[in-house]
């Protein structure tokens, strides 16, 4: 901006046109203030995220990835890309269109393939080998750039974390799926894509609140998975029962 009202003053003088110190003055104020009144819509870029938001941002980014992840990176990516936070150097790659269109594509993928009974666990199945990981990667990259030893430590803690909300959300499937009909597992589904939403607004606005919603899931999370697992031993149990398949033995006698 100062090189083009510098440009502006030379073209003045060039047409004759010699204005005054005090003019000169008063025309960079009101250049100034105009800069600050366009870039007062972008500022949160500019700013940097403490450490409390990046905390919740790294937590955010591995619980979600183990129910959502093509969902996280790419809300994440649109939110940097619009402008709407100011993402770490190490996610500022989600940013690209190109990351842009391959999350999302595999977004609208895995939103119908989640509403279809069965196939949902299938879907699990096939990505469990890549959301754990990459719940890992994300909140790593939450402070990879800045800070290696941080990077690793969220890495570690993220993956935890991702691992912990897909073992809830695949038990979860597939305790649902013993049930014929579709209702329950399509608002199970929906109630996933709300979530992951929330999480993410919740750390990027309210990352103390994130806070303590994040403990409270863990701990849902935990207790769920163990009325689930005694649950699916029971239906385990009683399909071996129907179709005369005798129980593996314990051990040799």
């Amino acid at each position: 901006m100062q090189e083009l009202l510098q440009h502006f003053v030379q073209w003045l003088h060039s047409m004759g046109i010699h204005p005054s110190g005090e003019t000169a003055s008063a025309l960079g104020d009101v250049v100034n203030q105009a800069g600050v009144a366009v870039g007062g819509a972008v500022a949160p870029v500019v700013a940097k995220m403490d450490m409390a938001s990046l905390m919740a941002l790294a937590a955010a980014l591995g619980w979600a990835s183990g129910f959502r992840l093509y969902a996280v990176v790419f809300l994440t990516g649109a939110m940097g890309y619009a402008g709407w936070i100011p993402l770490p150097g190490g996610l500022q790659i989600l940013e690209h269109p190109a990351v842009l269109a391959a999350s999302g594509f595999m977004l609208l993928v895995e939103f119908f393939a989640d509403k279809i009974p069965w196939l949902d666990s299938a879907w699990d199945s096939i990505n469990s080998v890549i959301r754990i990981p990459g719940g890992a990667l994300l909140a790593a990259g939450v402070f990879g750039a800045d800070s290696a030893v941080m990077g690793v430590v969220a890495g570690v803690l993220g993956g935890s974390l991702a691992a912990t909300s897909f073992a809830t959300k695949a038990t979860t499937r597939a305790a649902i799926n013993t049930s014929p009909e579709p209702f329950s597992n399509w608002l199970a589904s929906f109630f996933e894509d709300g979530l992951a939403v929330l999480v993410l607004w919740l750390a990027t606005t309210h990352p103390l609140v994130f806070g303590v919603v994040l403990l409270v899931m863990v701990v849902a999370s935990v207790l769920l998975l163990v009325v689930l697992y005694k649950f699916l031993k029971l239906v385990t149990r009683k399909l071996r029962a129907l179709f005369g398949i005798a129980p593996a033995a314990s051990g040799s006698a």
